[in-house]
């Protein structure tokens, strides 16, 4: 049995203290009013460049006095909207890092069981010796969901404006938003998210109870129910997956869609639960643990995470090239917000999440080295933190963005959340699925 290391356990309760520390300071410095944000910008930008257009609208007070005060009025209620959205962007700052930070481990856990259900419906002969840690990381499926949940909810209930589509008044003034009504709306928002959450929550505890099940049976009852069960779910999950990436992801630009968006999102989620599979197997191994895991099985991890990799630069160059070639206005908005304004952030994810795992996994040789494996593994998981943060970002700050303590804080509190809770899982059960019918065989498996 796996025993939490005293180390690994204040190391995860130290990042979930600083990182809710950094979350709260980021809500606490967040304006409470217009002239707050207009402030802070003005202080950000050195002052001058905030106000820059109010003289260069300067008219004569002695001529045409009624064309000067309608201009006037109009400049005004143009800057009391900026203002407003101004605020609004700012205020979602803190909302939006946790909002990232808590999709992103949500989609780790989620991305695990999805290749957990593939290897049981494949009845896949290398893989039962890396069962039980699948399953330890999918042990933050439900509380990860549950938190998201929590914050989808907060945001109908309009603690934030994350969502522009949940404003009535916005709603009031946009008819693209109004003509999606009937899809986009709180009450089926919600029922929809529970209707994910119940399904994947629940597939996960089944398969898990008839997989510890099959440890103590004398037959291979439980692994043909899994089997059954797994083939099942998938298809449920390729469904849900694809409509929870444009709820809880494209939503909140509900003026841009991509019928691309599900498999881009599931490509991330994908690559980034088999990269942790693999840092939590070699982390084991370097503790003593998984011992009849060897080279062969990380190189088989490694091949995933290199095509899967490869996979998801091919979704992304397919969605960004058809939509720059076609032009129109509506769709490539997106690309040119996230050039302009997430320029930096936008193309260091391209460079971490293919050229990297590229050049360095390239090499079958390399997919045996652990160095190498972590090495890229820690690259590729935060090039898809970027990624997600790309998704959220431009639509809920604009060009309000930066990374810094509400971010990290963040990415810290969820990262000691998911440590804690995966790890603290895995010593649960034995680290060794020891009923599987295919043990014998993944214990054999050489590349």
């Amino acid at each position: 049995m796996y025993t939490f290391p005293r180390q690994l356990k204040i190391t995860a309760l130290s990042f979930i203290v600083l990182g809710f520390l950094g979350m709260a300071y980021g809500f606490l410095a967040a304006p409470s009013t217009v002239e707050e944000a207009q402030a802070m910008v003005a202080t950000a930008h050195h002052e001058g460049e905030a106000h820059g257009d109010t003289t260069a609208h300067a008219m004569p007070a002695n001529d045409h006095a009624e064309g000067t005060q309608a201009h006037h009025d109009t400049e005004e209620h143009a800057s009391n909207d900026h203002g407003e959205h101004l605020l609004h962007q700012l205020q979602n700052k803190p909302w939006a890092a946790v909002y990232v930070a808590a999709l992103f481990f949500m989609m780790i856990a989620l991305g695990t069981l999805a290749f957990y259900a593939i290897q049981r419906a494949a009845q896949a002969g290398w893989s039962p010796l890396l069962f039980r840690v699948m399953e330890g990381i999918t042990g933050y499926l439900l509380p990860g969901t549950l938190i998201v949940f929590v914050l989808l909810a907060l945001s109908g209930f309009h603690l934030n404006h994350l969502f522009i589509w949940m404003d009535p008044e916005v709603v009031a003034h946009d008819k693209l938003i109004q003509g999606k009504t009937s899809y986009l709306n709180v009450p089926f928002y919600l029922i929809r998210a529970l209707v994910y959450i119940l399904g994947w929550n629940g597939y996960r505890y089944l398969s898990r109870r008839y997989s510890l099940a099959q440890d103590e049976a004398t037959d291979i009852r439980y692994h043909k129910k899994n089997f059954q069960l797994s083939a099942g779910f998938l298809a449920f999950f390729i469904v849900t997956e694809s409509m929870m990436s444009w709820d809880w992801v494209m939503s909140i630009d509900p003026h841009w869609f991509s019928t691309l968006f599900g498999w881009y999102v599931f490509a991330s989620m994908f690559v980034s639960g088999i990269t942790v599979i693999a840092l939590i197997a070699i982390y084991l191994k370097s503790k003593g643990y998984l011992d009849k895991v060897n080279d062969s099985h990380i190189h088989d991890l490694g091949k995933f995470m290199f095509g899967i990799s490869i996979f998801w630069t091919y979704l992304w160059f397919s969605q960004f090239m058809l939509i720059w070639y076609s032009n129109i206005p509506e769709e490539v908005t997106y690309f040119i917000t996230r050039i302009e304004d997430y320029n930096l952030p936008f193309f260091a994810m391209l460079v971490m999440n293919f050229i990297f795992p590229l050049l360095i996994l390239m090499n079958s040789d390399y997919k045996r080295k652990y160095l190498f494996i972590v090495m890229a593994g820690i690259v590729i998981i935060l090039g898809h933190y970027i990624d997600v943060y790309n998704m959220i970002m431009p639509s809920a700050v604009g060009d309000q963005w930066f990374i810094g303590i509400p971010e990290i804080g963040a990415f810290l509190f969820f990262l000691g959340l998911f440590i804690y809770i995966v790890f603290n899982e895995l010593t649960k059960a034995p680290l060794e699925a020891a009923g599987d019918p295919y043990l014998g065989e993944s214990e054999r498996f050489t590349y």
